[in-house]
């Protein structure tokens, strides 16, 4: 969850040539917003590129994540519900559902960039502290608003900084900066074939790195478990925090007025 009235701005990519295709390089660039301290919402613009085929613009997500409980637990649950409007095209591959697989990565975008999806995803987040590990699960459902069945998936991760307390002052490279983990991800197919088999899984390890101003580094080679799943792909981002974003706008507001 954002705090109140911050911004953060990040792109989260992904590269891969999975098995005999043309490498591509999905991309989304995301704007996250805490409108309260129970409330964050995030618009996202994603887009593709593959090597010897185009660069598109794929479309568009809005999310939003509501904490259900005001104070801190053992677990901590969150509500996350996203409209996505993107075409088949769309390599970002910000979760895996379903029988998703390397066959969806390889068709050509030309072709794949017909098909429109108008989805509805929902998750429930839950994260726990315990000795410095934080641990976060997420159960995933997928629905196309017009047709197709309910598509299942989840995604665990494990993580905790590399360092105790910050020293007084900036410090951008002390290990309480950096923060290491795993994460392990993929598909449970759909409410017709639900299980584990033809579905992708990947195993992920993680480092992020914080410096001064609010901005964040991350790194994380993932590689594919199933035949299904591509060999391997890279996945890489940064982001960056805009204090009191809402109190500028407001007080800008505020000033046009008088």
């Amino acid at each position: 969850m954002e705090d109140p009235r911050e911004l953060e701005i990040e792109t989260k990519n992904v590269t891969s040539r999975p098995g005999r295709g043309n490498r591509f390089l999905g991309g989304v660039l995301e704007f996250e917003y805490g409108a309260t301290s129970w409330w964050t919402t995030e618009f996202y613009l994603d887009g593709q590129t593959t090597a010897n085929e185009n660069t598109l613009f794929t479309g568009y997500r809005w999310e939003n994540r509501f904490r259900l409980v005001p104070e801190k637990h053992w677990i901590n649950p969150v509500l996350y519900l996203e409209y996505e409007n993107i075409n088949g095209a769309d390599k970002s591959l910000l979760t895996v559902v379903g029988h998703d697989g390397i066959d969806d990565l390889n068709e050509p975008a030309s072709e794949a960039r017909r098909e429109t999806e108008r989805e509805i995803e929902g998750k429930l987040i839950l994260d726990s502290s315990f000795k410095g590990w934080t641990l976060a699960e997420n159960l995933i459902v997928e629905k196309d608003v017009r047709h197709g069945p309910y598509e299942f998936g989840y995604a665990v991760g494990l993580y905790r900084p590399l360092g105790g307390a910050n020293r007084a002052g900036r410090c951008n490279l002390c290990l309480s900066k950096i923060q290491a983990g795993v994460e392990m991800y993929g598909g449970l197919g759909t409410n017709s074939s639900f299980g584990l088999q033809n579905t992708s899984h990947y195993f992920a390890p993680v480092v992020s790195w914080t410096l001064s101003h609010g901005i964040m580094l991350k790194f994380s080679p993932n590689f594919g478990l199933t035949d299904t799943s591509a060999g391997f792909l890279m996945r890489f981002g940064a982001s960056a925090e805009v204090e009191d974003f809402g109190g500028a706008i407001a007080k800008l507001f505020r000033g046009r007025r008088r």
